[in-house]
This record gives C-alpha cells, structure tokens and sequence, in this order.
C-alpha cells in the first residue's frame, strides 16, 4: 500500500519524523510489531525500541542484562524473513570478526 500526505512547506517535521511518528502510532495500536514499526521508521529495531522507552510506551526489563521479550521476537522474526529470502550464511562463517 502506497499513502501520500501532502504536507505543509513550513511545518517543521521531516518525513523522517513523520515516519516515526506514525510507526510509533501503529505499534501502539498493534498494527505492527516492533520489527515492522522500527522498518516503517527506517530505524533499527534496538533504537526504536529505545525512542519507545524514552517516551515511557514500553517498560525496559528490570535486569538491565535482560533482553526484552519484543526484541528477542523481532530477532527471530527478522532471522525467519532473512531464511525465506535465502540470505543464509554459512555456519562456518558464524563467529568470524567475534575477535576484531
């Protein structure tokens, strides 16, 4: 689907904003999980779940060491996507540059 919002010259958001404002809406309303939104917003998924806590829309774990459920399920999502589309990498390859 294809919107365009034709916007007032003076307003001072950039579409960018915009995108990341209407991602936010959407996750609100569950219209798109976290993986979505952040893409919708053109932004990874760890910073646009951190703009959802800075904003108090997400709570973060208690355990700082924890990772938060949504992005661990954004992960797998993404991973999920990656394999249909067959952008698999070797295992053999899977630690390469841990060191660097």
């Amino acid at each position: 689907m294809q919107i365009t919002i034709d916007l007032p010259d003076n307003l001072p958001l950039t579409e960018a904003d915009v995108r990341l404002e209407l991602a936010i809406v959407l996750y609100q309303q569950h219209a798109l999980d976290l993986d979505r939104a952040a893409q919708f917003a053109t932004m990874a998924v760890d910073e646009f779940y951190q703009v959802l806590i800075n904003r108090n829309i997400v709570t973060p774990p208690a355990d700082p060491d924890d990772e938060p459920v949504e992005l661990v399920l954004a992960s797998l999502r993404t991973s999920l996507q990656q394999i249909k589309e067959g952008k698999l990498h070797p295992i053999s390859e899977l630690w390469d540059g841990i060191d660097d």
